[in-house]
């Protein structure tokens, strides 16, 4: 089975949390604060691995995540750091963000991409002991990974492209051309997913060529396979258009020609733009007195493209199609990169305005990104604890801003399910 766009969840581990220890030792007086930080969580980092060629691993298994950090311990010993999620994808694969469709990553090059980083881990008590709060009773809490819905979009590395309608020679045109074994047999669609070979022209020349199922009309559309394998062209410095000059299918050339040009400017107009090759195929059952092969010539240089002559079947004309081919990669620019456009907002800290005030009734609720992180710090245990989130909600304006927007005493204000009495 062929898979090519898969839709997932990554997250990073969590942050261990800080400890809350004191040193307790015979003959050691006043020991100290000595709790241990904890491990930062582990990142969920995508890896390329050139001996996958599909993403089907992704089918089964939608979710992903990586080892949270050990907590701190005392004797100021730091949580161990959570292991890393490697995930092995093909190399194309093109890394969208699920919401907004920007690109994140492009995994064409090689070098590993961390898709959701791991949190921090929290600090324990013995980073706050000071002079005048020499038994600090609180740590911090380890943070959250980041979680994030992502888009595998496969699309391949190749520099050639072979298009074109269904059972007009594509497949046999690889097989005899490169190493590749596709299914070829004599009825449409034989071809289910794209299938790559490797063309060795001379010693030191070589391409990789992919041979795309069959388009139809309406294919930009959705119809027929090739909506699902189109982006697979993408990427493509040349395009090989393989036409039946024949006829054997009972269709014209010259209207095979110009619906595969169309359906392609349909899709993108960057790809038919892209350089053409056409290829007349099945020239060895083309009927003598058949004015096809010139017809097509005609339109073919009318639209400003190359035409060969070749005969899949019998390799006549293929050898030197695919000099033709070498020589003329040699001209084009290398395979399309795709730059990142996916941009991470991070809110300011201590901007108050990052802050959202819900009035429902009596009950103020308040959430922002800023806010839950700070909650997740806190441990309303200890009475240190409680004044230091007391002092950052005075310090980013939020008492300020109730009070603007007509809090009374007594209302309740909840913040991520952790409610308290207003006061003045």
């Amino acid at each position: 089975m062929f898979v090519d766009k898969v839709r997932i969840t990554v997250c990073g581990g969590r942050g261990g949390d800080g400890a809350v220890a004191f040193h307790r030792e015979k003959y050691v007086a006043s020991g100290g604060p000595d709790g241990g930080d904890g491990g930062h969580g582990g990142s969920v980092v995508l890896h390329v691995n050139d001996n996958l060629t599909t993403l089907l691993d992704f089918r089964y298994k939608r979710k992903y995540a990586a080892q949270a950090g050990v907590n701190g311990m005392g004797r100021k010993m730091a949580g161990k750091r959570g292991e890393n999620l490697i995930i092995d994808v093909p190399r194309g694969t093109v890394v969208r963000d699920a919401e907004t469709g920007a690109i994140i990553v492009d995994m064409s090059t090689g070098e590993d991409f961390i898709l959701a980083k791991g949190g921090r881990g929290g600090w324990g008590n013995a980073h706050y002991a000071t002079a005048t709060r020499q038994v600090p009773r609180f740590a911090k809490a380890g943070l959250k990974g980041q979680e994030r819905d992502v888009i595998l979009e496969l699309k391949l590395l190749a520099d050639v492209g072979l298009v074109g309608f269904p059972n007009v020679g594509k497949s046999t045109l690889l097989s005899v051309t490169s190493n590749a074994r596709p299914k070829i047999a004599n009825y449409h669609f034989t071809t289910l997913f794209p299938n790559l070979g490797v063309i060795y022209v001379d010693e030191g020349v070589s391409f990789v060529m992919a041979d795309i199922p069959g388009i139809i009309e309406g294919a930009a559309e959705g119809a027929g396979l090739g909506h699902d394998f189109l982006r697979h062209i993408d990427r493509c410095r040349l395009l090989v258009h393989v036409v039946d000059v024949s006829g054997s299918e009972g269709r014209d050339p010259v209207e095979d020609f110009d619906a595969i040009c169309a359906e392609l400017e349909n899709y993108s107009i960057d790809l038919s733009n892209r350089p053409m090759i056409v290829a007349a195929n099945k020239t060895d059952i083309m009927d003598p007195d058949s004015d096809n092969l010139e017809r097509l010539r005609a339109r073919v240089e009318e639209a400003g493209c190359e035409l060969y002559e070749i005969s899949a079947g019998t390799t006549v004309g293929t050898r030197n199609l695919m000099r033709v081919v070498a020589e003329k990669l040699k001209t084009l620019p290398p395979v399309t990169i795709y730059e990142p456009e996916y941009v991470e907002v991070i809110e300011a800290p201590s901007d108050p305005d990052a802050l959202e005030i819900e009035h429902l009734g009596s009950t103020w609720v308040i959430t922002g990104t800023w806010l839950e992180r700070l909650v997740m710090n806190i441990n309303f245990d200890d009475y240190e604890s409680r004044n230091y989130f007391d002092l950052q909600l005075r310090k980013c304006g939020l008492f300020a801003r109730l009070e603007e927007m007509g809090i009374q005493d007594g209302d309740t204000v909840d913040i991520y399910d952790i409610e308290f009495e207003y006061q003045r």
